[in-house]
């Protein structure tokens, strides 16, 4: 759900990235920082409330990185691939490459977020405590981190999918049930309950005169209840696609054209005529590579008579290709993880057939559809 995020670091391979949104929150964090320290140390100049909320802020977001982190390295240790994590207007997101495999698992990964920030929030609670005689920036500073890490630690606990209380609530389900797709809708049911509830909730306060506070609020529940529906339709998906390997759906005519033709002779004849965007270089039936309109656009257009294909392709061993008895959701995960839109099937280092995002996402809808669904 979040994209359009500027890099700004990569940690152990996990690729740290800022959204836009993020601006937001910093503003508003440091714009109310400014005015509760003029509140509390009216003597303070205002460049030094200012200095100091600013760095009070990027801290705060320091934070919740850490807290991202300590989830993002406990399913590293688990042999889950952890491809991003993301900081934007509602804290952060770990993006990770597959559901963990049992409920301990992931207990383990939900529960090490808020630990981290239980330990970040007794951290600067001891330094606010030491530098409360002596440096008192630093004790405001450390004062209200102190507060903000526990409550994030206690917010997180809350049994809303896809909190970390609402993940700790699906382990607990999951082992309960024995079903992962179960107590995802559980769980996720729970979560449109937080999210109604902060969403009232909200609305009240804002009724009440406290209408920034009010809002704020109802705009948290309703990223809750949006992100819970979002995770039970993901179920709901999973649950269809379960049971089908590539060679049920993939597409067995996949256009396949030499790599000894030029673009123009590919545009000419085949693209032009056909409007395929993605075409398989093989010869005598052996898979050689991938070539792609996005490939082609890249050549200026007066070297399309003298380019071969083989020139411009994606060669087979950088291809993300699959075997016929793959998983379709293990086929969406290559896609995923690769950001492709399709996938070669090979068998033996021979092309069988294609698989398109858009076909993955045809039959998907067929079977929701028809209710063809497992059990």
């Amino acid at each position: 759900m979040i994209t359009q995020s500027v890099h700004i670091m990569t940690i152990r391979g996990i690729r740290v990235g800022v959204h836009y949104s993020w601006l937001i929150i910093f503003f508003l964090v440091t714009f109310s920082l400014t005015g509760q320290f003029a509140l509390q140390h009216p003597d303070w100049r205002p460049s030094e409330r200012v200095i100091l909320a600013v760095a009070t802020s990027l801290l705060f977001f320091g934070c919740i990185l850490l807290h991202e982190l300590a989830h993002s390295l406990v399913a590293q240790a688990k042999r889950i691939p952890v491809r991003s994590i993301t900081l934007f207007v509602f804290g952060g997101v770990a993006q990770i490459g597959r559901e963990p495999d049992r409920p301990l698992t992931e207990f383990q990964i939900a529960i090490a977020g808020p630990i981290a920030s239980v330990i970040l929030g007794l951290g600067f609670g001891v330094m606010a405590d030491l530098a409360d005689a002596y440096a008192l920036h630093l004790a405001a500073l450390a004062g209200w981190l102190t507060s903000i890490n526990l409550f994030i630690a206690l917010f997180n606990l809350v049994p809303g999918f896809p909190l970390d209380g609402g993940r700790i609530f699906r382990a607990v389900m999951w082992a309960i049930t024995g079903s992962f797709a179960r107590a995802t809708q559980i769980a996720s049911r729970s979560g449109q309950t937080v999210g109604f509830a902060m969403i009232i909730g909200g609305a009240a306060i804002a009724f009440t005169g406290y209408w920034v506070n009010g809002l704020w609020i109802a705009f948290i529940g309703w990223f809750l209840l949006d992100a819970a529906q979002h995770s039970s339709l993901q179920v709901t998906m999973r649950s269809a696609l379960s049971g089908l390997v590539a060679q049920d759906i993939m597409t067995r005519d996949c256009p396949a054209v030499s790599g000894r033709l030029s673009l123009a002779e590919l545009v000419e004849d085949h693209i032009l005529k056909t409007g395929q965007r993605c075409f398989v270089i093989a010869d005598e039936g052996r898979l050689d590579g991938l070539i792609t309109l996005h490939q082609i656009k890249t050549v200026p257009r007066d070297r399309w008579p003298h380019t071969a294909l083989s020139n411009v392709m994606t060669p087979l061993a950088r291809l993300h290709v699959v075997a016929p008895d793959t998983p379709i959701l293990k086929v969406l995960e290559v896609m995923e993880a690769g950001d492709v839109n399709q996938v070669p099937v090979v068998s033996d280092h021979r092309l069988v057939g294609m698989i398109s995002r858009d076909h993955v996402l045809g039959v998907l809808y067929a079977r929701m559809e028809l209710g063809r669904q497992s059990a």
